[in-house]
């Protein structure tokens, strides 16, 4: 039972002491948050009731978000205690870290609220009913807040001030947004949806769709590589019912390959994504939220490659469901883009 949950729950990472690097995994039936290195569990943390989702940064802290009790958990990822647990909260979901790791923004969708969170309670500010996936821009100024897991609208959250956060806009999301993420830049804005198969890259500054992307089934999640590392130029996105991962450059938003992992660790509930490293590695990178972790797979080590995890995108070789998916997408959207709208000159969109 502890397996399967470690399975399908979200996960982080963090570092031992010792300097090893671990996963944290929410055990949500179980009320755990479980503590796995090199694939054995080394400790489980008790936490309230429905822990769902876990964030970590390298700054020794971890937090897990409990929505069925309300609460959000602040953990010792050196020491692998509880420093602290925050009450008050109606339905929190989203955890995020600011981009120096000193403050934590949480979203509670009952009550439409972003908390801003460091040793305390520093303030809660209403941004909109349905308040869940949290953008955070990479210079901190700004958050893109999603108003429900299938948003209509987008809250812009002005953070200059990151301990007096205020709403300053709303952003017409074009159809039914899920997960949203600034490219490491800061300029742009990629949307994912739980509704259609479409990713819509906005301008952070005007607001605007200025490009649209193939996506495959919904829903998607989307993650951006961290700079200064071999993924700095790369975006992922999950397509959830597909089980499959697409690798784009993010800067001219050409697809690179689909990427099929072993094991249908992705589910609509999270934003993990399982990507190959190189061809010939026995090595998964599991990647939630804005992180990214080794993960070994046992039983990958010896098995034979799958050539359809690396396998560049071609038409010819597509199962039937994504050409299905491909050509509904080309039907609603007239055909304007295609699955690699490079990021000049392409069709605007309406």
């Amino acid at each position: 039972m502890l397996v399967a949950a470690a399975l399908i729950a979200p996960a982080s990472q963090a570092r031992t002491n010792s300097g090893k690097i671990y996963a944290l995994v929410t055990a949500e039936t179980l009320n755990r948050l479980v503590v796995v290195e090199s694939g054995r569990v080394i400790k489980r943390l008790p936490m309230p009731a429905g822990p769902e989702n876990v964030e970590a940064f390298p700054n020794e802290t971890a937090v897990v978000v409990s929505t069925r009790a309300g609460a959000v958990t602040l953990v010792d990822t050196r020491r692998l205690q509880v420093r602290r647990v925050f009450g008050g909260f109606d339905s929190p979901h989203i955890a995020a870290f600011s981009p120096d790791g000193t403050l934590i923004y949480v979203t509670d969708d009952a009550r439409g609220e972003l908390a801003v969170i460091r040793d305390r309670v520093l303030d809660k500010v209403f941004v909109g009913f349905g308040a869940h996936h949290i953008a955070v821009g990479p210079k901190g100024r700004r958050l893109w807040i999603a108003l429900g897991e299938r948003a209509r609208s987008i809250s812009i959250v002005d953070t200059a001030n990151p301990r007096r956060p205020s709403t300053v806009g709303r952003v017409d999301p074009h159809g039914l947004a899920h997960d949203l993420a600034f490219t490491p830049d800061g300029r742009y804005v990629w949307v994912t949806y739980d509704a259609g198969s479409v990713i819509r890259v906005f301008s952070a500054r005007t607001r605007r769709p200025v490009a649209t992307l193939y996506g495959g089934t919904p829903p998607q999640h989307v993650i951006f590589g961290r700079a200064r590392t071999v993924f700095e130029r790369t975006a992922y996105v999950t397509s959830g019912n597909d089980g499959t991962v697409r690798e784009f450059q993010w800067r001219d938003r050409k697809l690179l390959r689909n990427l099929i992992p072993r094991r249908p660790v992705i589910t609509q509930r999270e934003a993990a994504l399982v990507v190959r490293e190189r061809r010939d590695a026995p090595l998964d990178h599991e990647c939630a939220g804005d992180r990214m972790h080794e993960a070994h797979d046992r039983d990958a080590r010896d098995a034979e490659h799958d050539p359809r995890a690396d396998r560049e995108h071609d038409p010819a070789q597509e199962s039937p469901r994504e050409r299905a998916a491909r050509f509904r997408f080309a039907g609603s959207e007239q055909e304007r883009v295609s699955k690699t709208t490079p990021a000049r000159g392409s069709a605007p969109v309406r």
